[in-house]
């Protein structure tokens, strides 16, 4: 229903039973140019577009052949890792249960679990040569906590990416404002021949995320483990 807003632009009524923030959230929603056109395009999420985007700047999708989508729900990335890569093997993970995507072997388990590093290889079936990351923790409000803990799951899926990535992957993950700390990029570009931050078009004007894409895995250094 419109009332008041600009042409074009769908204004949404508070009914009895939704606050304020949740009307706003519709109304936003009703609004976003990529929430309809995930819709007409059959993605999950708006998210997809980020991913696209990002691909389209850095060109990582190009030639994977295994690809591990780390905090997958609901699904967008891998449609997109699908669509864009048939013949790929692609290995999702998520506390979340995820819808099943053709195509897609889909883990519903803790990404910090100990089992999940090895679990994610073993339905892979060798070593990622792309490793895509949209973690991001809970909430709790106060933004230097919630920085700390994306900032967390961040570590550790740069680590998992270390550990297992074939020569010349790539890693691509959610940080907040700023991105990520500079300990994570010095650590990041002693393993990678190069290491970016960029805010996609799709990511909200407002959000406070950010995405590090970081290419040319250099390698296990000697008396690290490979997973190929």
């Amino acid at each position: 229903m419109s009332r008041g807003g600009g042409r074009g632009h769908t204004r949404v009524l508070t009914a009895k039973r939704r606050t304020p923030q949740s009307t706003r959230w519709l109304e936003r929603q009703l609004n976003d140019p990529y929430v309809k056109k995930a819709k007409a395009e059959g993605y999950r999420s708006r998210a997809a577009y980020k991913l696209i985007e990002l691909d389209e700047k850095f060109g990582f999708l190009k030639g994977a052949k295994r690809v591990v989508d780390l905090g997958m729900a609901p699904g967008g990335w891998t449609q997109v890792v699908r669509k864009r890569l048939p013949k790929a093997a692609v290995v999702g993970i998520d506390l979340l249960p995820v819808d099943p995507i053709d195509g897609a072997t889909i883990l519903q388990m803790d990404f910090m679990d100990d089992k999940a590093p090895d679990r994610l290889i073993e339905e892979l079936g060798g070593a990622p040569d792309l490793i895509v990351s949209d973690m991001a923790a809970n909430t709790v409000g106060h933004p230097q906590t919630d920085a700390l803990r994306t900032m967390g799951l961040v570590e550790t899926a740069l680590d998992f990416a270390i550990q297992t990535l074939e020569p010349g992957g790539t890693f691509v993950a959610k940080v907040f404002a700023g991105g990520a700390d500079s300990a994570l990029v010095a650590e990041m570009k002693r393993n990678f021949a190069t290491v970016k931050h960029a805010k996609p078009p799709a990511s909200r004007k407002g959000s406070v995320e950010w995405f590090v894409v970081a290419q040319g895995f250099k390698g296990r250094r000697d008396g690290e483990s490979s997973a190929s």
